[in-house]
């Protein structure tokens, strides 16, 4: 979770401050008369160009995408290390491969604008990088398959969020492979495909994934344990409407329905999908109450929940070796780290499948 944290800042410190000199500019030109954007009759001079606006926002809305998921799969790395009780195959690999995401995020923002006219060679070029960055994906993909392979996996409320991540993530990284690809996006462009795939890859990854790290971390924030049985109802509630929503907006862009109709029954061809319009709006409402229900879950244990042991995760990583309360300050001293963050099942720690990064294990230089 610390390379996921790490690399997502480096992206904020580069991409944030490009849409903050794009905002501005675009509020002088329309308060100070300058044409950055403006063109034709809203242009009092030679004019300026408004696809240089799409530019400069997809420049950071494209890296924004990896930003906020990133930190996902650094907390996915992590926990599905804690629930399988196996170090996280691959580590190096992982970390390695997302970095390399990390520089080929700021290099394909402009599949977005297959659409604008671009020419055929710039257009492949992006195509290709888009396409590139499936590859360091999969890898780490694959890797956390195999961090589960014969693991003794341990399905608690934080292990079943993760589980989601990767099921969510999968299907938004596969169908976005037709987004990457310029024939393909020629047509799904501005349909509710795109939105689906979207959805999947961002609200729903990053809503697992967050929720994961909240049931996870919440006994070492507040000294207590979610409640787990409305935590598994909220997961299987979240996870069922969440699939029914998003996958079929994809089928309804796949059927060319586009994503910004005011009155779709204005269109014969799309008056047929109307009752699947219809099923995802009571999907997405069912979505929004079992949040509510989260809600409950969060504050009613943030007061009467069970009080937590110091380590009920039995996790190796130094934020669980104190006691609830945590000082100020965290340590008296500073720890002395002796171990990796993911020494789990260690065939030369006896009765136990964990050890804390302070504690030497035998036989390890």
């Amino acid at each position: 979770s610390v390379w996921g944290l790490w690399l997502a800042s480096i992206l904020n410190v580069i991409f944030v401050p490009v849409i903050a000199a794009g905002l501005i500019m675009l509020l002088i030109d329309q308060l100070l008369g300058t044409q950055f954007f403006l063109a034709g009759r809203l242009a009092a001079g030679g004019g300026g160009d408004p696809l240089l606006f799409q530019h400069v926002f997809w420049i950071f809305g494209h890296p924004e995408v990896y930003i906020l998921i990133l930190p996902v799969w650094g907390i996915v790395s992590e926990l599905l290390s804690v629930f399988s009780r196996k170090p996280a195959f691959g580590y190096k690999v992982t970390a390695i491969c997302m970095s390399t995401i990390v520089v080929l995020s700021s290099l394909v923002w402009g599949h977005h604008m297959y659409t604008t006219g671009m020419s055929p060679l710039l257009g492949k070029t992006f195509m290709f990088l888009t396409l590139l960055i499936s590859i360091p994906s999969s890898i780490f993909f694959f890797n956390w398959l195999a961090t589960l392979w014969r693991g003794s996996l341990h399905f608690d409320p934080p292990m079943l969020y993760t589980m989601a991540v990767i099921w969510v993530f999968a299907i938004g990284g596969l169908t976005g492979l037709y987004n990457a690809t310029v024939t393909a996006d020629i047509y799904l462009h501005d349909t509710m495909f795109v939105v689906g795939h979207f959805h999947y890859t961002m609200a729903a990854s990053v809503l697992f994934g967050g929720y994961a790290a909240i049931a996870y971390w919440f006994p070492r924030m507040f000294g207590r344990m979610l409640n787990p049985f409305i935590s598994k109802v909220h997961f299987w509630g979240t996870f069922i409407t969440i699939n029914l929503v998003f996958f079929n907006m994809m089928a309804l862009g796949y059927a060319g329905h586009h994503r910004r109709i005011y009155n779709p029954n204005e269109y014969e061809f799309l008056q047929p999908l109307m009752d699947m319009n219809i099923f995802i709006t009571i999907m997405a409402l069912l979505l929004g109450a079992f949040q509510i229900l989260y809600l409950y879950n969060f504050v009613q244990s943030l007061f009467k929940g069970k009080v937590a042991e110091t380590n009920p995760w039995k996790a190796n990583t130094l934020e669980w070796s104190m006691d609830y309360p945590i000082p100020h300050g965290n340590f008296e001293t500073i720890p002395q780290v002796v171990n990796g963050p993911n020494e789990y099942s260690h065939p030369n720690v006896k009765d136990a499948d964990w050890v804390c990064q302070t504690v030497k294990i035998e036989g390890e230089s």
